[in-house]
């Protein structure tokens, strides 16, 4: 038996409940690999609670009540709420927050006797403060590293989540995808992660950034861990959450080994043009010929507004934000000023001592893009755009079953290399965000490496609730190549 942080979640599974190994075992076996929080991915761990939920799981392992992945370790991106876990959003503005509620997400993963696939949950993961940003550098709590080279980018909002599977410290996490935030960390990190359909996991507890956009979502290192974890995680939640689908949950494991041959894949001519580094298209290109060796096809496409995503999506998303964030000002919970004369003097305090420079940014960006004189110019012409990407993307899928391109441009940037440039970073969710704005799920894969020998992802777009077809495709390229298990050496 590989050694347990080597093992994925569906042999950790396996393990279990074959006992082979209990779940108190797997706690602290992974719990031991936490001490002095490696590349500063977690921003919460009791392992009191850890070992509580741990032995509640062997209980209903020896009991015959298991659920799907009983005493699997799993880390929750800080944005999601847990009741047995301070959650902040990587913010100060949340410092000392406990919810009174996990969310579904959380629910759902968590003690199958609610309901839950039985996971065991190891902390709280570090993020971008409320998910913005593309790098990891805007957490309160300290930046996060890329496992592969500490002196680079781990990728963000989900960063945390990222280098903690990459690292081996947890084998799952969930992370949140509002305009690329699980895939590109995920390809920064050489792992494999995937944004469902918007709506078609429940964003009850999820600290809101921009809610016609942010999608919970799974990391791992697999395609079929993502595929176990996605089937435990999806389904309606229509008494707690407006924006969810009513549809059933789906078994994503029930076609993981289908056959691609006659899969037309969508090659758009806009994700392989100036801008597209050498590393990367050399890595992607690779990718996409071991495809052809399955059967598959290459067909050329276009998504003619590719580069329209980016204005569209730095307007509607701090559009959003400005309004979502409205609530975070002392009054209820978080952070206070001590020192003020009025309410507006406490308000206005309070929120210049507790949000980054980052979210400051987006919510003024938001407000004046909402402002009268400004909303008919900006956001709404914005939203007529979008509009226009999603049909870009219909366009398409009738000429092709799945559409495959690069997740980022380049591989992870040093720290500090884009620094006093806030719109850098944005340049680099150009291929991640078309799907975001059109609610098409994606997911990247481990598709080779670049310069530095840093992971390369190859994104793939599926129309929507394809995501067993994305799963499928994933898994069939793991099955011809070995990227996914390939691991950083401080991992060993």
């Amino acid at each position: 038996m590989n050694s347990l942080h080597d093992m994925t979640v569906a042999e950790l599974a396996q393990a279990l409940k074959a006992k082979k190994v209990s779940a108190v075992e797997v706690a602290t076996g992974f719990l031991a690999r936490l001490g002095g929080n490696p590349h500063n991915a977690f921003l919460d761990i009791d392992s009191e609670v850890t070992l509580a939920q741990a032995q509640a799981s062997d209980a209903r392992l020896a009991a015959g009540t298991a659920g799907l992945l009983e005493g699997v370790p799993v880390g929750h991106k800080d944005v999601f709420v847990t009741r047995d876990f301070a959650t902040t959003a990587g913010s100060k503005i949340l410092t000392g927050y406990r919810s009174p509620f996990d969310a579904t997400l959380v629910q759902k993963l968590g003690a199958s006797a609610s309901g839950g696939a039985g996971m065991v949950t190891v902390g709280k993961l570090n993020c971008d403060e409320f998910a913005m940003g593309s790098a990891n550098e805007n957490s309160a709590f300290g930046k996060v590293t890329n496992p592969w080279d500490t002196a680079r980018v781990p990728g963000g909002s989900s960063g945390g989540s990222a280098a903690a599977v990459a690292a081996r410290l947890v084998p799952a996490a969930t992370g949140t995808d509002t305009g690329g935030s699980i895939r590109q960390p995920a390809s920064f990190c050489g792992i494999t992660g995937i944004k469902p359909t918007y709506g078609r996991a429940s964003r009850y507890g999820m600290i809101a950034y921009a809610s016609s956009l942010d999608q919970g979502g799974p990391m791992a290192r697999t395609a079929e861990d993502c595929a176990l974890l996605l089937s435990a995680m999806c389904g309606a939640d229509l008494d707690r959450d407006s924006t969810s689908l009513d549809m059933p949950s789906e078994d994503f494991t029930a076609s993981l080994n289908g056959s691609l041959e006659g899969l037309r894949i969508g090659i758009p001519k806009e994700f392989f043009g100036e801008g597209l580094a050498p590393d990367v298209r050399a890595a992607v290109d690779g990718a996409l010929r071991e495809y052809e060796k399955l059967g598959a096809m290459l067909v050329p496409i276009s998504l003619p507004r590719t580069e329209l995503s980016i204005p569209v999506y730095y307007i509607i998303a701090p559009a959003e934000a400005s309004s979502n964030l409205s609530r975070f000002d002392g009054v209820k919970f978080g952070h206070r000023a001590k020192d003020y004369t009025d309410l507006v003097d406490m308000y206005k305090k309070t929120r210049a001592e507790g949000f980054g420079n980052e979210v400051k940014r987006r919510i003024m960006t938001g407000a004046y893009v909402l402002s009268h004189g400004y909303y008919d110019a900006y956001y709404l012409q914005a939203q007529k755009i979008r509009r226009m990407i999603a049909d870009d993307f219909q366009n398409a899928f009738k000429e092709c079953d799945v559409i495959a391109g690069p997740v980022a441009p380049s591989v992870a940037w040093k720290f500090g290399e884009n620094a006093g440039d806030p719109v850098a970073d944005y340049l680099a969710d150009i291929f991640t965000l078309p799907a975001s704005l059109a609610g098409l799920p994606g997911m990247s894969v481990p598709a080779g490496y670049g310069a530095g020998n840093m992971p390369v992802g190859l994104q793939l777009i599926g129309n929507y609730f394809k995501e067993a077809q994305l799963l499928n495709a994933a898994h069939r390229l793991q099955q011809a190549t070995d990227f996914h298990l390939r691991k950083p050496d401080p991992a060993a």
